[in-house]
């Protein structure tokens, strides 16, 4: 089966700065573009850094008082000195609930998602990730019956029933051997956008080990 990977939700069109972008106009792609970070590139396009909101904001201090100005011209702050670096990124074939891991562990609001020579692809955002919780229900029962029952399991079509409501999945219907059914939920669960299962399925055949199996009776 496939499942959901950063390629499929990632933004591939990217607002981005270089090191050396004066900190005014980082400023002002974040307030244009209404973003909450933006990936810092390298003359090669590899991501070195992430500048953010947060990032901005902790160097949007008050002006020292005029007995306390050097008398030597401050350097003009650029995304170079106020981004957070290393980047944390994530590659565009990883999957989806590796993103939410990675987001949710790191405590961030974006990913970079970069190819395999570290060079910016798109970016994925919580938001973007929270889409997988509202698939619509016509696909959640599409992907059941096409990849579960049919390629994965090998279940004639029409021996199973899929009903999907709000992500909730109820299966009805007959497999051929008892050792399908808890592959059966198991599979369902985690597909992409499925809340729970109900399966009322049952089996044909009971193919289990017998549990006295390879056993003697005693001669008494």
């Amino acid at each position: 089966m496939k499942h959901i990977s950063v390629a499929d939700l990632m933004t591939d069109e990217v607002v981005s700065v270089v090191p050396d972008t004066a900190f005014k106009d980082v400023a002002k792609l974040l307030a244009q573009y209404g973003v909450s970070g933006l990936p810092v590139l390298d003359d090669e396009d590899r991501v070195v850094g992430v500048v953010s909101q947060t990032d901005v904001l902790a160097r949007t201090v008050p002006a020292p008082h005029p007995a306390q100005r050097s008398t030597t011209p401050a350097r003009p702050l650029t995304a170079g000195d106020v981004m957070s670096a290393p980047a944390v990124t994530i590659q565009a074939e990883e999957t989806a609930a590796d993103a939410a891991r990675l987001l949710t562990r790191r405590g961030i609001e974006r990913l970079p998602v970069v190819d395999e020579e570290d060079r910016l692809v798109g970016i994925v955002t919580r938001r973007d990730l929270l889409r997988l919780f509202v698939r619509p229900d016509s696909e959640i029962r599409r992907r059941v019956t096409d990849e579960v029952l049919t390629e994965v399991l090998g279940v004639p079509r029409g021996d199973v029933d899929v009903h999907v409501v709000d992500g909730i999945v109820t299966l009805d219907g007959r497999v051929e051997l008892r050792s399908q059914l808890p592959a059966l939920v198991s599979l369902v669960e985690q597909l992409d956008g499925v809340v729970a299962v109900a399966s009322h399925v049952t089996a044909r055949t009971d193919d289990a080990p017998a549990a006295h199996a390879g056993r003697h009776a005693l001669p008494w």
